[in-house]
C-alpha cells in the first residue's frame, strides 16, 4: 500500500520525516507524478510559509483585510488534491479499498476528479473519473495525463444527477468497483476542518505579527461544490465563536437560497442540491455571486494590459498584481467577491479579517478566458475601470439570507430529497446530523486515523 502523510504532518508539514521532506520538495520541480509528492499535500511552501495573498484594498474598495489562501501550488494545481487524498487514505484504511482488486470512481465537476486521478494514480489505483461534458478543456486534459479515465455526462457544472446515475450505473456494472463520493464522505470534511482550518487558525497569528488584524478571524467566505472547503469553517467557529461562516451560491442557481435551480457557469460550485457533509447548522449566511461577474472579474487578471491598469491607475503594487494574475479561477473571483459582500453586510472595518480561498488557478480557463475575449473584446483602460468599479468596488449587499434557525432547518431539509430519497441514506441518519456531536464525533476521527497510518508504517 502507497501511503503520504498524516493529517498532523498535512498539517504541519516540518513534522514530516526530513530525509522525505526534502525528498518531497524536490520532486515537486523535477518529478511531479513521482508518488513522494503526497508528502507536498499542505497549505505550506518550502519554507514553512502558508500559502497566502492580503488583497489590496484599492481592488476590493473595503477596509476589512481580504486575506486568500490559495491552492495552486498542491500537487494537481487544485487544494481539492487534498479532499482526494484524504478519503483514499480512509478507505484503505479502514480495509473498503484494495489497489490490487478495486477500481476507483471519482464523481465531480472538476478540481475533486483531477484530484482524484492525480492521488489514485501515485496510490498504485486504476481510477474513472465521472465529469460533465460542459466543463473546460484543461480539466479533461489534465485528468487524462494523470492516467485516469475519463467518462462525461450531459450538462455542466450544475448536472450532478447525472453524475450521479453514471454512478448508479458504475456500481451495478461490477463488485470492483469503488465509488468515492466527495458529497458524502466524509473524508473530504476531515481534510479542511483539520487542515485547511487549523492552518486558517495559525495565520490570524501571522497575519497579526504583521500588524495586519487583531489575530482572529471575522469571517470565512467559501463558495459550496462540495461543501468540503467550507468545513474549515466548523474549526474557525471553535476558536472564535462569533465567527461568520458564509456559504456562496451562483445567482444562476440559488439552491439553498431560495430552492432555486438552474444553469450557471462557476466551474466548481453550486449543484442543485445540499451535500451530505455540509454541516449547515453552523452557517450564518448563504450569499449568492452572478457567475458573469467572475468570469469578467477573472478577465482582469487574466489580461496583461489590464493587469497594467491596476498598477498604472490604482496604484496597486506590481509584483502583488503579477502574481494575481495567475493565482485564481473562476471560482476563486468568486470567494473574493463574497468576501467584499460579507464585508460591506457585516459593516467590517480594518480589524476584521476575512479569509477564503482560491481553489485552484488560471491554468484551468485559458480556454474560457480566449472565449471571453471572442465575446466581450480585450480589456483597455476604459473597460478595466469599468470592471474594477462596476464589480469589485460595486459589489452589492443584494441575495443575502441569514442563517436564522428557520433558515437552518430550512438548509437541512432540503438533503432528504437527494439523500434520502435519491442516495439510500435513512431519515434517522438524516436526523442525526442535527445533534453537534454528530460533527463532532468526525472530527475526532482525525486521530484514530492519523494512529491507524502511523501504526501502518511501523508495521504493527
Amino acid at each position: 500500500m502507497i501511503t503520504g502523510p498524516t493529517f498532523e504532518e498535512m498539517l504541519h508539514p516540518h513534522k514530516i520525516a526530513p530525509h522525505i521532506r526534502e525528498k518531497a520538495l524536490e520532486a515537486r520541480v523535477n518529478d511531479p507524478l513521482d508518488p513522494v509528492n503526497l508528502f507536498n499535500i499542505t497549505w505550506h511552501d518550502e519554507n514553512d510559509e502558508i500559502y497566502h495573498i492580503v488583497l489590496p484594498p484599492e481592488l476590493t474598495g473595503v477596509d476589512a483585510p481580504i486575506v486568500v489562501i490559495y491552492g495552486k501550488n498542491f500537487p494537481s494545481g487544485s487544494h481539492k488534491v487534498g479532499a482526494a487524498y484524504s478519503v483514499l487514505l480512509e478507505k484503505e484504511l479502514f480495509g473498503e479499498v484494495d489497489p490490487a482488486l478495486h477500481t476507483l470512481v471519482w464523481p465531480s465537476t472538476g478540481n475533486y476528479g483531477i484530484g482524484g486521478a492525480w492521488v489514485g494514480g501515485r496510490m498504485g489505483c486504476k481510477s474513472l473519473v465521472v465529469l460533465p461534458e460542459g466543463m473546460s478543456r484543461e480539466r479533461f486534459e489534465r485528468i487524462e495525463n494523470y492516467g485516469a479515465q475519463v467518462i462525461k455526462t450531459k450538462g455542466s457544472e450544475s448536472n450532478v444527477k447525472e453524475i450521479y446515475d453514471e454512478t448508479h450505473r458504475l456500481r451495478a456494472s461490477g463488485a470492483d468497483i469503488r465509488i468515492l463520493n466527495q458529497f458524502e464522505v466524509m473524508g473530504n470534511y476531515r481534510f479542511h476542518y483539520h487542515v485547511t482550518g487549523n492552518t486558517i487558525v495559525e495565520l490570524a497569528d501571522v497575519l497579526a505579527k504583521k500588524g495586519i488584524g487583531s489575530g482572529k478571524i471575522s469571517a470565512y467566505i467559501s463558495a459550496m461544490g462540495s461543501a468540503g472547503t467550507i468545513a474549515a469553517g466548523d474549526r474557525l467557529k471553535q476558536v472564535w465563536p462569533d465567527h461568520k461562516i458564509v456559504g456562496l451560491e451562483p445567482t444562476q442557481c440559488p439552491t439553498l437560497y431560495n430552492n432555486g435551480y438552474g444553469s450557471h457557469d462557476i466551474q466548481g460550485i453550486g449543484d442543485k442540491h445540499v451535500t451530505w457533509i455540509h454541516n449547515v447548522w453552523n452557517m450564518d449566511a448563504i450569499m449568492c455571486i452572478d457567475d458573469m461577474e467572475c468570469k469578467k472579474g477573472l478577465q482582469i487578471f487574466a489580461e496583461a494590459d489590464s493587469r497594467a491598469v491596476l498598477v498604472k491607475r490604482y496604484g496597486m503594487d506590481a509584483a502583488l498584481v503579477e502574481q494575481m494574475g495567475s493565482l485564481f479561477g473562476i471560482s476563486g473571483i468568486c470567494n473574493i467577491l463574497g468576501a467584499i459582500k460579507t464585508a460591506k453586510y457585516y459593516h467590517f472595518g480594518k480589524d476584521d479579517v476575512i479569509v477564503t480561498v482560491a481553489t485552484d488557478a488560471l491554468d484551468r480557463y485559458y480556454s474560457v478566458m480566449a472565449d471571453m475575449a471572442e465575446s466581450y473584446g480585450k480589456l483597455d483602460e476604459a473597460a478595466t475601470v469599468g470592471r474594477v468599479e462596476g464589480i469589485f468596488h460595486g459589489m452589492r449587499t443584494d441575495w443575502i439570507s441569514r442563517g436564522t434557525p428557520e433558515a437552518r432547518e430550512r438548509w437541512h431539509n432540503l438533503k432528504y430529497y437527494t439523500w434520502v430519497e435519491q442516495q439510500g441514506k435513512t431519515v434517522e441518519e438524516l436526523d442525526a446530523q442535527r445533534d453537534p456531536e454528530w460533527w463532532v464525533a468526525h472530527q475526532r476521527m482525525v486521530q484514530e486515523i492519523d494512529s491507524r497510518l502511523v501504526a501502518l508504517r511501523e508495521g504493527k
